[in-house]
């Protein structure tokens, strides 16, 4: 197919406030954050942004994660629910902090957690869940804390979202985001824990300080800990991109209402719907569900590869952690493993392209449609 579109970069170009930020921390030469303020600034305004009143700058999202299931005293003994389809650190995060992930199966629907699944995975030993907010939709995390468990928000593809008016970052206990370079603010790595209660605050703060505490001297160390503290660099590059967050996430918006509107005449591709209740959604991913026999029987990774040389380059997706030997599984989880098979992935990048550009997408769905499969 001709006029095929050049897809947004991410991350976008640097703005010139980044760069300003970034050579005033230069040549400040405080570039450690228990040197410099950018990186307590920052926790402080991106927390406000999330609703609640404290944050704590960490290395990565994967620690960020760590970070929480330990100041909620988790540990060796205790299993923690987490979903099946899901991004690998949601369960390596809990072996991390020395607890076994218990896979439970999401909803056919929405392919979030499903609380029934997780009342079916818990055991006695079971002392959180982690709710996914999938592609940028906030999960139902009150359904989720009727169970009387604690909850963990991986927030990491919903910055700025919200459900039901309430953001993500104050939907749970606690909550982490993550500023890998995929992610809708980045400084190539980073994350963040955020939350309203000050005892957690105060020992995710120890644990990423080497066991610090907020009033204790530089020597002192009454709690084991860790350094896993962020640079400033990396705060310098973040804190301006909270003024752009917005803009970027409507665009995205954008992009998902056009590519549903494009994909209504491609039978056998339709857009994974957000869960009831909503309000904010961020676009990280627009899942697709594929249906095979549309296409002729053409397997996803045929399919996939049909896409690409028309130059639509989608992503396969996650494979289900029910298959991993690190996670527990006690109940099946056919949904999860059902999506390796049946979704798609459009990431943020192509969503922040123009509404030709999501029929195009559409467009080359229908002419890999129309082929036999090569392999068939």
């Amino acid at each position: 197919m001709n006029g095929r579109p050049q897809w947004p970069a991410w991350p976008p170009p640097a703005t010139g406030e980044q760069r300003r930020a970034l050579l005033r921390v230069l040549d400040s030469g405080r570039w450690g954050a228990t040197s410099g303020t950018v990186t307590e600034e920052f926790a402080a305004a991106f927390a406000r942004r999330a609703g609640v009143a404290h944050g704590v700058c960490t290395v990565n999202g994967t620690v960020a994660l760590f970070l929480a299931l330990r100041a909620l005293g988790i540990g060796p003994g205790d299993e923690v629910v987490v979903p099946a389809y899901t991004f690998v650190a949601t369960a390596t995060a809990v072996v991390l902090a020395g607890a076994t992930p218990v896979a439970a199966d999401v909803t056919e629907e929405t392919l979030h957690l499903d609380p029934v699944a997780v009342r079916a995975a818990a055991g006695p030993r079971t002392k959180a869940v982690v709710a996914v907010h999938l592609a940028g939709a906030p999960a139902d995390t009150d359904a989720l804390r009727s169970l009387g468990l604690p909850v963990v928000e991986d927030a990491a593809q919903a910055h700025g979202a919200a459900r039901d008016g309430r953001l993500a970052g104050s939907l749970g206990d606690v909550a982490c985001f993550s500023f890998q370079s995929g992610k809708a603010m980045t400084a190539g790595e980073g994350g963040i824990v955020v939350t309203g209660d000050r005892g957690l605050y105060e020992r995710v703060w120890s644990l990423h300080n080497v066991g610090r505490s907020p009033e204790g001297g530089w020597y002192d160390h009454p709690e084991l800990g860790w350094n896993l503290r962020m640079t400033e660099f990396q705060a310098a590059l973040l804190h301006p991109q909270l003024a752009l967050l917005d803009g970027w996430t409507d665009r995205r918006a954008r992009g998902a209402a056009a590519l549903a509107e494009a994909l209504a005449g491609v039978p056998g591709l339709e857009l994974v719907p957000a869960p009831s209740g909503t309000s904010r959604h961020t676009w990280h991913l627009a899942m697709l569900r594929y249906d095979a026999r549309s296409f002729g029987g053409r397997p996803k990774e045929a399919f996939l590869a049909a896409m690409a040389a028309e130059g639509v380059p989608l992503d396969a997706g996650y494979r289900s952690l029910s298959r991993l030997p690190y996670v527990v599984t006690r109940t099946p989880c056919p949904v999860a493993e059902g999506a390796e098979a049946n979704v798609v992935w459009v990431r943020q990048p192509m969503l922040m392209a123009d509404a030709e550009a999501m029929a195009y997408i559409a467009r080359a769905a229908l002419a890999v449609r129309g082929r036999p499969d090569p392999a068939g």
